[in-house]
């Protein structure tokens, strides 16, 4: 069965004119049917932002997913609550400034927020080592074959060259030359970009040298207008698309008649990354977190190449963004850190040291591994007199990430009926599933949902749908309602950060009480 073509909506600098857009898209579903996801180019937020008030305050609704990129005024950056990206409010999500996403459908997002700076790279501005961070991670992956879409305020250099022209501009004039080189590896299917208050299309162009290369899929790309422009150029753009990963190769790498070639000239961007991501286990014996090399002293299993992201990952173990500090173990194929802004301080998550994006995604070794985890954490609680939930959200996340929070033993009864009610609440369709179950069989691969498993045995899933709104922190709210753990305060993970030295001495003392029962510490 072939996958639904999703439903997008691009838009061009909004600049603060919500209402305008707002009242538009509402206008094309009425028409056309309601749309998956909108994405916004440019400058969301404007000189005035008297309408932004409205929607975070529930007094408006916005009408569609959105994502946004970022600020590239300074005087926007306070309108962004956290720099490496936070839903900002319903239905309104802010990326970050750099990265992929991965939505629940497959679809591939590549994004840069801000303009080219040579000098400084700071929230409103990248560089040369921002873009190198995004191609690095698919120099080495033999199966990368492009994204679907990549989105950038600036627009790249030299876009227009044997396509048609820009009237009245060049794009060499306020381009990019990093983007193009960005574009060029990334090999989106569709690029957009804004800031100029132009619309143009540009006929597709190749991403292979005829003969010379394996057929590939063509580039689009669109510059969008800003909303509400004097002249009525197009700030908006409409399309459906099927994710490149759910295609055949034979469709997918259709040449239209008015395909050009590639417009860009590769260079050395490649050659101005930071640093090389090595494979490396660590080592947590001796109490220490010391960096060991993948060096043949590990058994053939472990010396197989561990899967990378198609760019930075927050919880890939040999990405620059992980927090180190946090990890606790590391396993063959997993890891265990503490969970940051944990309802507890023995708020402990199971990661893929690869990155898998969801356990129906991830192979048998890396499940055969996290279940030996589960395991082991329970035999370490259950010495402390508690018992464990485990829970994992598939659903506006990119990494595999299974939650295990420890609860008194004396509520243990009430888990169940806790998670029940408040999916009753919530309205939430939350059913038991067989224990001897798999959560693969019950799933299929790109289908976002809710799952959790409870100290006496019980499995309960959720299938996430569009057509209702489900709470991010739905696991969180269960435990920490007055029947279990008795803090909701604490349901809303940003409000229970601490410092990193608090932190450091949190992972140091959960390692000592686990180390009897962790199972990477035996002896090979």
């Amino acid at each position: 069965m072939s996958a639904r073509p999703l439903k997008i909506l691009v838009s061009g600098d909004v600049d603060g004119k919500l209402d305008q857009l707002f009242s538009r898209i509402k206008s094309i579903q009425k028409k056309s049917g309601a749309f998956d996801l909108l994405l916004c180019v440019g400058n969301f937020f404007g000189d005035s932002n008297e309408e932004w008030t409205k929607y975070t305050s529930g007094e408006c609704k916005v009408p569609v997913s959105v994502l946004i990129l970022g600020p590239n005024k300074s005087n926007h950056v306070d309108l962004y609550k956290d720099n490496q990206g936070a839903e900002l409010c319903e239905n309104v999500t802010y990326l970050g400034k750099k990265g992929f996403y991965t939505g629940s459908s497959g679809l591939q997002l590549a994004y840069l927020s801000g303009t080219e700076s040579e000098i400084l790279s700071d929230s409103t501005s990248f560089n040369t080592v921002d873009t190198s961070t995004l191609t690095d991670a698919i120099k080495n992956d033999t199966k990368f074959k492009g994204v679907d879409l990549l989105i950038t305020s600036q627009w790249p250099s030299g876009v227009e060259k044997y396509a048609s022209e820009l009237e009245g501009a060049k794009s060499d004039d306020f381009g990019s030359e990093t983007i193009s080189q960005l574009a060029l590896r990334l090999q989106p299917r569709y690029h957009f970009s804004g800031l100029e208050n132009i619309h143009y299309e540009r006929q597709p162009y190749r991403n292979h040298k005829v003969l010379s290369e394996p057929s590939k899929h063509v580039t689009r790309f669109i510059g969008l207008a800003k909303v509400g422009n004097t002249n009525k150029k197009k700030y908006l753009y409409a399309f459906n698309i099927t994710p490149l990963s759910q295609m055949d190769t034979v469709t997918l790498n259709i040449q239209p008649e008015d395909v050009t070639e590639t417009p860009y000239k590769i260079n050395t961007l490649d050659n101005s990354s930071s640093q090389q991501q090595d494979q490396f286990f660590y080592d947590m014996k001796g109490g220490g977190n010391k960096k060991r090399k993948n060096d043949g002293d590990r058994s053939s299993q472990q010396k197989k190449h561990k899967p990378v992201p198609t760019g930075p990952c927050w919880f890939c173990l040999g990405s620059p963004e992980v927090e180190k500090h946090l990890v606790v173990s590391v396993g063959t194929e997993t890891y265990l850190a503490l969970a940051k802004g944990g309802l507890v301080n023995d708020h402990i998550l199971i990661l893929p040291i690869g990155h898998y994006q969801s356990s129906v995604t991830a192979p048998d070794e890396v499940m055969d591994e996290i279940a030996k985890y589960k395991k082991s954490l329970k035999k370490c609680f259950k010495k402390q007199g508690k018992a464990v939930v485990f829970f994992e959200r598939n659903y506006k996340t990119q990494h595999l990430q299974i939650q295990a929070v420890p609860i008194p033993q004396e509520v243990v009864h009430y888990v169940k009926d806790a998670f029940m009610e408040c999916a009753e609440n919530d309205s939430v369709e939350l059913n038991e599933i067989p224990v001897h179950s798999d959560i693969k069989q019950i799933v299929q691969v790109g289908v976002p949902y809710f799952y959790t498993e409870l100290p006496q045995g019980e499995k309960l899933y959720c299938r996430i749908t569009g057509s209702k709104r489900f709470s991010l922190q739905f696991g969180r709210e269960v435990l920490a309602s007055p029947e279990i753990l008795d803090m909701t305060e604490r349901i809303d993970w940003k409000v229970c950060k601490i410092t990193k030295t608090e932190e450091e001495t949190i992972a140091r003392e959960f390692k000592s009480k686990f180390k009897k029962y962790d199972f990477t510490l035996d002896d090979d």
